[in-house]
């Protein structure tokens, strides 16, 4: 059995600011079972990073768990070789190189036209009307699916991860997931026979991946590709607003837009945690870990780790962010990272802040979540 000290959370309060009780277990319960989550929880960077590579003790094949049983075995529910190989082939639609030479051009041209139409309006929220169009466009290119709306995509990622989160097993969650998977299985097989170049679907095509594989491979670039760049997009934007002393940073010289992306995302990890299945019965920090029990690794308590991190609950553009791990650290680090980072640092945010004089926060902002994380709102005024 699991030995590991228990910790017990309130679901609502931990969804609405999860920063408390994941301090309190750093200090006291580094590792420690949640009843609530059914999971043994591990908290603080170090163990993190270490235990996220040891897929022989924890391993992301997970016959059971919320993401095969609902979007089917993608590539990040897989381990070694077969891990590996899956990646490998879509290397080609997601690669740095692809991302600067295919992607960027068609992501620059549907912000700038989502930011023309937004100018004359005078206000807006920026989840809604920015940073989710904006990061669906991107990924209606990059998987192929171009015949989903904006608002499509949207839904079919967020109904996706609510699934993934669904711990507590609401059925009418489980209902969406299914009827969102549906939606994207149904765009699959109108796009085919003749996918986009260079796109997801294309390049798993052209090797002939199964179709079950490459089906669960495009939800799985849908469920993380929509909501963690729509999340990270508004969310940098929230916490520059929030504090202008950080935005004059950038506007000076003296930090720039990639600073504000990672030291949000080490604040506020839009992925806050990976699940993992123990393979075997072993030990963490000398607590025995029980075969076939749930592991979260929380990417989210990580990047406020006090061990690496002076003031961890500050937003600062000048600490070095290095340590953090919002993408991961091992051999299922997130394949789209340039994609996103692209997308955010080099077009969101720079245009976003050259097309909207006097942008400023107007409203209630509140964040939500803690397996994912992000603004649910950002209403916004500027001159029009």
């Amino acid at each position: 059995m699991t030995t590991a000290p228990v910790t017990e959370i309130d679901l609502a309060a931990f969804a609405a600011d999860p920063y408390p009780a994941l301090a309190a277990m750093r200090k006291t319960a580094p590792v420690t079972f949640v009843p609530q989550l059914g999971a043994v929880l591990l908290t603080r960077r170090d163990d993190v990073h270490h235990w996220e590579k040891q897929t022989a003790c924890l391993s992301s094949d997970q016959p059971g768990g919320l993401m095969t049983v609902l979007m089917g075995q993608n590539l990040m529910r897989r381990d070694g070789a077969d891990h590996q190989n899956e990646r490998k082939i879509l290397f080609p639609a997601l690669s740095p190189r692809t991302v600067a030479r295919h992607w960027k051009p068609k992501f620059e041209a549907a912000t700038r036209a989502i930011l023309d139409d937004l100018k004359p309006r005078g206000s807006c929220d920026l989840v809604r009307d920015f940073a989710m169009p904006v990061s669906a466009h991107a990924l209606r290119e990059i998987t192929g699916l171009t015949t989903m709306t904006a608002q499509e995509m949207d839904s079919a990622s967020q109904a996706m991860i609510d699934g993934c989160a669904n711990y507590a097993g609401d059925p009418a969650i489980e209902a969406r997931c299914h009827a969102a998977t549906a939606l994207i299985d149904a765009h699959i097989d109108r796009q085919v026979a003749a996918p986009p170049e260079q796109s997801v679907l294309a390049v798993q095509v052209q090797a002939g991946l199964p179709m079950d594989n490459t089906r669960a491979n495009v939800k799985l670039v849908i469920s993380g590709g929509q909501n963690e760049p729509r999340d990270a997009i508004a969310g940098t934007a929230l916490a520059l607003l929030d504090h202008p002393d950080q935005l004059a940073l950038i506007r000076q010289g003296k930090a720039d837009w990639a600073d504000a992306f990672g030291e949000y995302v080490r604040l506020h990890s839009p992925i806050g945690m990976s699940p993992r299945r123990a393979a075997k019965q072993f030990q963490i920090n000398g607590f025995d870990i029980e075969a076939e029990s749930r592991v979260f690794l929380m990417f989210s308590s990580a990047g406020r780790d006090e061990a690496h991190f002076t003031a961890p609950d500050t937003f600062d553009l000048t600490r070095n962010t290095g340590p953090a791990i919002p993408f991961g650290a091992g051999p299922h680090f997130c394949a789209g990272a340039a994609a996103a980072r692209c997308m955010i640092t080099e077009i969101a945010l720079p245009m976003l802040f050259a097309a909207l004089p006097g942008l400023r926060i107007d409203g209630d902002a509140p964040l939500h979540g803690w397996a994912f994380r992000g603004p649910v709102r950002v209403p916004v005024r500027w001159t029009p």
